[in-house]
């Protein structure tokens, strides 16, 4: 069974950085897009940034010279390096893939289980 498993998160002072890790585990046989959204209290979820298996990759307007994403296909695992935190960037971040579990099977999206960002002005 794939599962997603998150790590990074934390508080932070406005200003600072943080990098999130979402693992995916269970030797799926492919994974196409790897991402991040974040749900903010009272907000609607975001999609903040995803990145493909040919490491291209896409950004929310909001976060576009803040955030940098990156995957490491060997381990199937993906990053979100987030630098000069505002306090607006608190949220529940939570990664997701597209995965195949075994070549004949359709693709899936499976999520990781959340990750608290706390920025603190």
């Amino acid at each position: 069974q794939v599962q997603l498993v998150e790590s990074g998160g934390g508080l932070v002072q406005a200003g600072g950085s943080l990098r999130l890790s979402c693992a995916a585990s269970g030797s799926p046989f492919s994974i196409d897009v790897m991402g991040w959204y974040r749900q903010a209290p009272g907000k609607q979820r975001e999609l903040v940034a995803f990145i493909r298996s040919d490491g291209t990759s896409t950004y929310a307007d909001s976060v576009k010279g803040q955030f940098t994403i990156a995957r490491d296909n060997a381990k199937n695992t993906v990053y979100l390096q987030m630098n000069s935190l505002k306090p607006e960037d608190t949220a529940v971040y939570n990664c997701y893939a597209d995965v195949k579990v075994r070549a004949w099977d359709p693709p899936q999206q499976y999520w990781g289980q959340g990750t608290q960002v706390t920025v603190s002005s």
